[in-house]
């Protein structure tokens, strides 16, 4: 049997290849086959870090292309390395395309790529191939991005991004309110960083998603009804979790340390303080150090994930005598299962940045946030939370910006004897998960799309869908 081809491209940064990978095993589940497209420096990454790549099916095959960039090239100058992928990756992924299409057996029947990548829709029309896009962030963001010249028009930014008013603004009257000085362009580093980014990455998502022939997201119906009432041909196929089925999530940058999931095991139940901050947060000694002092000075069992640094230096500043007062009331990480942990029955909240990856895993696990977001759309899922959901509340920084220890404190004390809170994250866990359920939201945009890159092959045979 022939099976329908299908070629996945993710922005070679940790969130997008992790999410991006969901969707490429739930392809496969349903018969599809899946070419899985990384940069040649973030393959290398993701197969040192996951020698044993548990679940990966059969019909998933990583390959690589490079992205243009030296191997002494600092790739956390996130600017730099999005210009220089937008300017040599097109060719390579032609090559590769035409590589794989030798083969009339394995051609290529649709590309699905992060919206990140939108020059793929150039490569896409070129080679008359059909084209889906993917979000990696919420729907919300995507719709911005689509939005883009209606804000130019309306004078809420100028042609470069720039934010031009002062004022919440809504994309309809059914969205949360947006402040145009924290739109996610405006929030990812310097003004030369930003600029790139928005003429690379954010004009060219929105042109590639109006290019599409299909856009699908890691969201649910029910979590952002009003954007996709707005834009209905984003359509929800979340949440992508490994652990719906009980297997490990793959494409991991840094290696994962299980030994926090036993000693979880033995912490009482809904008593540990979860704090991890992805793969971009970085602090300053004194951010660092309050951090410490404030997870501390809560008196819960905690466990921390410090990421190691750009050159896999673990060698953290701790506060004097931090280790021994701690013992083993906290533990401290590399790099955490964290889709195990939040779903493991002794966390009792989430100390996150926000991203939206780890906003959709704590919402599917019904666990309730303390917020600190730190770059690009973090600040509009932060609102999503403490705002619309309602299930979490906020870490304010000081006069000279530092979420301090007593803040810490305060906050960690407030968010768990609210039982609101929590009572709410319960019940929008509870309508999440039902959208995968057969026949409810998700599941069915999912089996359509599913059919739709069917369709394009006429020697498939008709795979079941999802259940």
């Amino acid at each position: 049997m022939k099976y329908a081809h299908v070629l996945l491209i993710p922005y070679p940064a940790q969130g997008h290849v992790t999410s991006l990978m969901e969707a490429a095993r739930c392809l496969t589940r349903n018969g599809l086959k899946v070419t899985f497209v990384n940069t040649e420096f973030t393959h290398k990454r993701v197969m040192s870090a996951c020698l044993d790549i548990d679940g990966l099916s059969d019909m998933i095959r990583i390959v690589s292309i490079p992205d243009g960039m030296e191997p002494c090239d600092d790739r956390s100058d996130l600017g730099k390395m999005t210009k220089t992928v937008f300017q040599h990756m097109p060719t390579k992924f032609e090559e590769l395309i035409n590589d794989i299409n030798k083969n009339n057996e394995e051609k290529i029947t649709c590309i699905i790529a992060d919206y990140g990548m939108g020059w793929v829709s150039r490569v896409a029309q070129k080679m008359g191939i059909r084209l889906a896009i993917f979000s990696p962030t919420s729907a919300a963001i995507l719709a911005l991005t689509m939005s883009i010249q209606k804000l130019i028009d309306n004078e809420v930014i100028n042609c470069n991004g720039v934010p031009l008013k002062n004022e919440m603004i809504q994309l309809s009257s059914t969205m949360p309110f947006m402040d145009p000085t924290n739109f996610v362009w405006v929030r990812l580093g310097d003004a030369t960083s930003n600029q790139i980014f928005f003429e690379y990455v954010y004009l060219g998502a929105k042109e590639a998603a109006e290019a599409a022939d299909h856009i699908i997201c890691n969201s649910t119906m029910n979590l952002e009804p009003g954007t996709f009432t707005l834009f209905p041909k984003i359509l929800p196929i979340g949440p992508l979790l490994a652990t719906n089925r009980s297997t490990k999530q793959l494409g991991h940058f840094w290696s994962e340390d299980s030994t926090c999931l036993r000693w979880l095991d033995q912490q009482p139940f809904r008593s540990v303080i979860y704090v991890a901050f992805g793969s971009f947060t970085l602090f300053d000694k004194s951010q660092f150090e309050e951090l410490a002092l404030g997870l501390e000075s809560t008196k819960k069992p905690f466990l921390w994930v410090v990421r190691p640094g750009k050159n896999g230096n673990t060698d953290h500043e701790y506060p004097s005598g931090y280790m021994d007062r701690i013992g083993t009331r906290g533990k401290v990480v590399g790099w955490a299962p964290q889709q195990e942990v939040l779903n493991h029955s002794s966390v009792a909240c989430f100390i996150s940045h926000c991203g939206w990856n780890s906003t959709m895993e704590g919402v599917s696990n019904g666990v309730p946030f303390l917020c600190w977001p730190y770059f690009a759309e973090q600040y509009f899922n932060k609102t999503y939370i403490c705002n619309i959901w309602k299930t979490g509340v906020g870490l304010d920084k000081d006069d000279a910006g530092i979420v301090t220890r007593e803040e810490i404190k305060i906050k960690v004390e407030e968010l768990l004897s609210n039982n609101m809170i929590k009572e709410n994250a319960l019940i929008l866990q509870e309508s999440v998960m039902n959208s995968l359920q057969a026949g409810n939201s998700s599941n069915k945009n999912l089996n359509n799309f599913i059919d739709w890159i069917k369709k394009g092959n006429h020697h498939v045979g008709d795979d079941e869908t999802c259940d």
